[in-house]
C-alpha cells in the first residue's frame, strides 16, 4: 500500500577499489556501461519508481559527480573528511531525507527485469517489517562468483547463509541507524538488529541482475542486457 512516495538514497561515494584502473581517475558510478554512466541506470529506476526526495553521497572525486548530477533531481551530499560506509553515509543524509522509511539503491549494479523499487514498494508491509531487501538467486545474478549473503524462508524472513545475495535495493527504516555509537558503519549492523527481533525481510527479484563492481561486469551486464532484451 503506496501513500505519500519515499525518499531515496544513491549510494556514490565508494573509492572503486575493484573497479581499477578504471577508477583511478574516475569515480565507479560514472563507469559507462551499454551506453550511459552506472549511477543514470540508478536515477532512470528511481525516477521510473516515482520515488520522493533523491540524495546522492559523494566522497571519492565528488566534484565529476556533482557536475554530473547539477541539472538532474538528485541532491549531493559530500562526506568529508571521512568516507561514513553505507549505515553512516544514510544517517548523515537523514536531515534530507526524513524520517520515513527510505529506499537505498547502490550505483554498481544492473537490472534486467521488473524495475526493483516497485517490486520492493509492491511487498513492503511496515507492520511486520523494519527492512525489505531485495534479493538475488544465485542462478540469476551475474559477475558475482561464491555463495550468497541470505537464506530465505517462506514468509520472507531473512537469516545469513548463502541461498541469495543483496542486490543493493532496499527500503527500510530508519530509527535504528541513531543507536549505532561509530560514525562509520555499515547498514550490515543495522540488519542484524532487526534480524534478532525477526524484521528483516526480503523479497527474491524475478528478473536477472549484474554486478558491476569489478572491470569484467561492464561486459557480462552489457551481454546480460542484450539477452534479456533490455
Amino acid at each position: 500500500m503506496r501513500n505519500d512516495p519515499p525518499a531515496l538514497m544513491l549510494f556514490a561515494a565508494g573509492f572503486g577499489t575493484r573497479m581499477r584502473p578504471l577508477t583511478d581517475d574516475m569515480p565507479k558510478p560514472l563507469i559507462p556501461v551499454a551506453g550511459k554512466p552506472l549511477i543514470d541506470h540508478a536515477t532512470a529506476l528511481a525516477q521510473d519508481a516515482e520515488v520522493g526526495q533523491m540524495v546522492a553521497n559523494l566522497h571519492y572525486l565528488p566534484e565529476q559527480l556533482e557536475a554530473h548530477l547539477a541539472n538532474t533531481p538528485v541532491e549531493t551530499i559530500t562526506e568529508t573528511p571521512d568516507i561514513l560506509d553505507t549505515g553512516g553515509g544514510l544517517r548523515n543524509a537523514l536531515p534530507t531525507l526524513g524520517t520515513n522509511p527510505v529506499v537505498t539503491l547502490n550505483t554498481d549494479a544492473i537490472w534486467a527485469g521488473p524495475n526493483p523499487i516497485r517490486h520492493l514498494l509492491d511487498a513492503w508491509n511496515p507492520e511486520t517489517m523494519d527492512a525489505l531487501l531485495m534479493c538475488i538467486p544465485m542462478d540469476h545474478a551475474h559477475g558475482r562468483t561464491g555463495t550468497g549473503d541470505f537464506d530465505i524462508d517462506r514468509a520472507g524472513t531473512l537469516r545469513r547463509g548463502t541461498q541469495a545475495l543483496y542486490g543493493g535495493a532496499q527500503i527500510m527504516k530508519t530509527d535504528l541507524l541513531h543507536s549505532v555509537s561509530e560514525t562509520a558503519f555499515s547498514l550490515n549492523v543495522v540488519w542484524n538488529m532487526m534480524a534478532a527481533r525477526d524484521r528483516l525481510f526480503g523479497v527474491l527479484y524475478p528478473g536477472h541482475w549484474c554486478d558491476v563492481g569489478h572491470p569484467g561486469g561492464i561486459q557480462e551486464a552489457q551481454d546480460m542486457l542484450a539477452a534479456h532484451h533490455v
